[in-house]
């Protein structure tokens, strides 16, 4: 048994951030599948679709939920599916967060939870220019 992941994003983020993981590690150790989300779109349709995404992808361990944007509707249904099925969220997705996901495949759901947070965390860092540059 382990994780589903289901990647919530506005159209391509997800698509595109699992193409570019499952080519640095060269495959992709768990069950994962990607949900866009378009601007205009029935709402309760993509609820629905979430919902069937979600339960498809659990085996009873639970199901790691990353979304793009925290209060974006991504991440709103994202939220509401965890009223419905044994589910964590994580805004903020990005390359680094999705690798530490990868890497920690056997983790719990809580375990898992924390390592892709502390991986999107730490994947962001800040770089300036020296005097000499500017």
């Amino acid at each position: 048994m382990s994780i589903g992941i289901l990647l919530i994003t506005h159209p391509g983020i997800g698509d595109m951030l699992l193409k570019n993981a499952s080519e640095l590690l060269g495959n992709c150790p768990l069950r994962i599948r990607c949900l866009d989300i378009p601007l205009d779109d029935d709402r309760e349709q993509l609820m629905q679709l979430a919902q069937k995404s979600a339960r498809a992808l659990d085996d009873g361990s639970g199901v790691l939920i990353l979304t793009d944007a925290f209060g974006a509707t991504p991440s709103n249904i994202a939220c509401e599916l965890t009223r419905e099925i044994q589910a964590n969220v994580v805004s903020g997705l990005n390359l680094p967060m999705l690798i530490r996901v990868f890497n920690y495949s056997s983790d719990d759901l809580a375990a898992l939870t924390h390592k892709a947070a502390e991986g999107g965390i730490r994947g962001i860092q800040v770089s300036r220019a020296t005097e000499e540059e500017s």
